[in-house]
This record gives C-alpha cells, sequence and structure tokens, in this order.
C-alpha cells in the first residue's frame, strides 16, 4: 500500500482487462467508499500495446513485463486477465509467492489448478478470488461460499456459456443453421474465431467443475466430466422439441446423489415452463435447489467487458478490504478430496432420440422390441413420412439408465431398415 492507498497490477489489457480498468477509473470515488480504502491502477501489462481499444491506459502505467508488475514492491493486488492456464498459473504463483493477492476470472485455471493454487495462497496469507471465472456479473460464486454457505446443495443446472446460448436461440427463433448463426456470431463478437472451447462445452466444463466444488465440497477434474457440444443441433431437432413442449439449450448439470455426484455437460430438451428455458441470447443463468434453500435462480449477462470487469472488480474491493483489516488468506473453498463421479453409463435419464428409417411395415415394431430388450421405456413416438421412402421417426424414452439406451441404440444400428440414427439428445424434466 502507498500513500494509504491501494494499489493494483493488471496482467492483460484484452477485455475483461479492459472492462476492469475503466470500471476503476469511472467509479473511482464509490469504489473507495464501499472498500473502506483508495485503490489505483499502479500498471497493467499486455503484449501488444498497438492493437486498438475504446479505453487508453496513460504511457506510464504501461509494460509488456508481467513480472516486472508481480515483482513491484508497492502494488498489492495483482489482477490476471490472461486467459489460458500454463503460462496464467506461473504469474498467478509468482504473485502469490511475493505476498500479493490475487484476483482472476480464469475459469480454465482454477478448474484445473485451483487445489495448487488455494493452499499456496493460504500458506503465503493472501487472498484469490475468482468470482468472474463462472457467469460473468452474475454473483454465483459469492452466493454459493456465503449466502447459501449453510445449506446442502442438492442440484445445479446452469446455461453458463453465453456463446452456445445465443447460437441456440438463434436457431430456435429464426430457424437458422448452426453453421449460419455461428457465422453471424462470430461477427457480432459473441464467439470467438476458434469458438471450439465454447460450442463442444469445454468451458461450460470447466465452470461447472468450479461450481461443483463450491456447491458440494469436492475437487473435481475436468478430464472426468461428461461433455457434449452443440454442433449436432439441427433445426430439425428443434422443431420436434417445440412440438412437444421443449427447447434445447447446453446445460451444466450437476446433482448430488447420496455419496456420489453427477457431472455433465451436455445439450437437453428443456420443457418451456422451467425457469431456464426462458433464458435467451448471450445470457446465463444458474438453478440452485437443496433441501434448506429451496429454489433460486441467478441471471445476469455472462460474458463481456463490463459485466465480467464489475464481477472482478468486486473481487479487488474484497481484497482491498481484507488488506486494509488485516484478514487476508481465508480459503475460498472448502473442498475435502476428489469427487465421487457417477459414470455416465450409470446416470440415469430421458431422451429424445430421432432416426430415419425405410417406410415399410413393422419397423416401429421391430424397433421397439429391441428397446424393450434393453429395458428402455417409450413414452411417445412421432413417425412422419419424408417421401423417397423414408420416414422419421421421433421417440422419447422414460427415465433409465444411460448404459441401456446405448445398448439398444447400438442394435438399432445394425438394423436393416434403420438408415441412420440421426440425433440423441437428453431430457431434462426436473
Amino acid at each position: 500500500m502507498r500513500d494509504g492507498i491501494i494499489q493494483i497490477g493488471i496482467l492483460g489489457a484484452g477485455v475483461v482487462g479492459g472492462g476492469l480498468y475503466q470500471i476503476l477509473q469511472k467509479n473511482a470515488e464509490h469504489i473507495e467508499q464501499v472498500a473502506e480504502v483508495g485503490i489505483e491502477v499502479a500498471a497493467v501489462c499486455d503484449i501488444d500495446w498497438e492493437r486498438p481499444r475504446d479505453f487508453s491506459v496513460p504511457p506510464d502505467l504501461r509494460t509488456t513485463d508481467a513480472y516486472e508488475v508481480i515483482n513491484d514492491p508497492d502494488i498489492d493486488i495483482i489482477v490476471e486477465a490472461i486467459g489460458g492456464s500454463e503460462a496464467a498459473l506461473d504469474y498467478v504463483t509468482a504473485a502469490i509467492q511475493a505476498g500479493k493477492s490475487v484476483v482472476t476470472p480464469n475459469k480454465e485455471m482454477i478448474a484445473r489448478h485451483g487445489e495448487q493454487i488455494l493452499p499456496l495462497a493460504g500458506q503465503h496469507g493472501v487472498d484469490v478470488q475468482f468470482e468472474g471465472s463462472v457467469g460473468g456479473v452474475i454473483p454465483v460464486l459469492r452466493s454459493l461460499k456465503e449466502s447459501l454457505a449453510s445449506a446442502q446443495i442438492d442440484q445445479i443446472i446452469g446455461i453458463v456459456n453465453g456463446t452456445t446460448n445465443y447460437i441456440l436461440t438463434e436457431m430456435t427463433e429464426a430457424g437458422t443453421r448452426f453453421a449460419e448463426v455461428l457465422a453471424a456470431a462470430q461477427r457480432e463478437g459473441y464467439a470467438e474465431a476458434d469458438p471450439t472451447a465454447d460450442i463442444e462445452g469445454t468451458d461450460a466444463v470447466n465452470k461447472l467443475a468450479i461450481l461443483a466444488a463450491l456447491a458440494f465440497g469436492a475437487r473435481v477434474p475436468v478430464e472426468e466430466i461428461y461433455r457434449e457440444g452443440i454442433s449436432q443441433i439441427t433445426p430439425t431437432d428443434i422443431d420436434y422439441a417445440r412440438q412437444i413442449g421443449y427447447v434445447i439449450k447446453l446445460l451444466a448439470i450437476g446433482t448430488r446423489d447420496g455419496d456420489q455426484l453427477e457431472l455433465r455437460v451436455h445439450p437437453a430438451l428443456l420443457p418451456v415452463q422451467h425457469p431456464l428455458a426462458a433464458v435467451r441470447g448471450v445470457f446465463n443463468a444458474i438453478f440452485i435447489s437443496g433441501p434448506e434453500c429451496g429454489e433460486v435462480m441467478l441471471y445476469g449477462r455472462g460474458a463481456g467487458a463490463l459485466p465480467t470487469g464489475t464481477a472482478v472488480a468486486g473481487d479487488v474491493i474484497d481484497c482491498a478490504r481484507n488488506i486494509v483489516h488485516g484478514s487476508q488468506g481465508r480459503t475460498p473453498c472448502s473442498c475435502e478430496g476428489e469427487a465421487n463421479l457417477r459414470p455416465m453409463g450409470e446416470i440415469e435419464s430421458s431422451a429424445y432420440v430421432r432416426m430415419s428409417v425405410t417406410d415399410q411395415p413393422g419397423v416401429l415394431g421391430r424397433i421397439a422390441t429391441l428397446l424393450g430388450r434393453e429395458s428402455v421405456s417409450i413414452e411417445s413416438v412421432i413417425q412422419k413420412s419424408s417421401g423417397n421412402e423414408v420416414a422419421e421417426i421421433v421417440w422419447v424414452m422414460h427415465k433409465g439408465p444411460e448404459r441401456h439406451l446405448q445398448a439398444a441404440l447400438r442394435a438399432i444400428e445394425k438394423l436393416d431398415v434403420v438408415e441412420q440414427i440421426c440425433s440423441v439428445i437428453r431430457v431434462v424434466d426436473e
């Protein structure tokens, strides 16, 4: 602290780092009031100061050397906003070892290396805060750590990726195909040039790992969380879902069942009356339930410079208060060992299955026989002739173990009357 003012260094002057910088400048007086101390940006590091930005950082605050910021003895808090995992981990580790508190919105780093970072912070008596890593401006992590800390959480279901929600919203409302909407999302800045982490569910898996650790108190290796993306979703599936009273969303689902956890990210048919079904565009929402807290839903913008910058600024304020009051080093996670994950094959869920078949008598019965043989119960069937001696069948299955459904589908695929199993999408009715 210099001259009674908390000094912070920002690593990364991109979307989030830039949003934070703007908020700290614009709302400086208000922030000082709520933090009980002045907060000042002492340095901003970025590897490219020539790229266009909609904000300006004075030349005397700029640097391209992260360690110059980390090793500055006057800087109290380091904000890591460069993203990625390995380089960010090196910087955060160095900052903690230098006795500085850390704020980061880096979900990949926290999901993969949180069990290394958080104990290290405790050993050095500093804070690590990461509210901006999940849900942007939505205070979901703070809610789990504070307001809901005394409650047993049984389930979390969330729309935690704005890019995929935007794509599915456009496909639902305009009937546009996936590739066209993705291209539009990239033009609008809602999707990265390489959107793989978003559309294939990796981003949501990282966020679910963090949510599960806080909600269920157990560490979760991200590699063990079941993952499917949305690239195979078609307007045809969305139309069928609408006909039977559902919408399709990419969901992050965490459930506590006895001593086991069920963790999965995949597209799902969600009843139109479910609160999450109405979440449109780039917005995120997280639905939390438990016996003490009942049902809670948190909703807001899940990405963007100012929304995520707001969450990061809140963490900076929290760290600053702790420095002033000498209460640093409180662990933000009370995880106790590895999670006991239930294998995906043992998870029970309903499913929507669409297939194209030869349009002839007896086909429906042959398929139903194989489903019954694997103890897969049928809730409803829609059959439509699509011409050229081909019919389309949509099945909605009752809830049952995933392995039974997959075994039935492997047998069905071998039938000479089955042209293709086009889509398999799980149904979430809870």
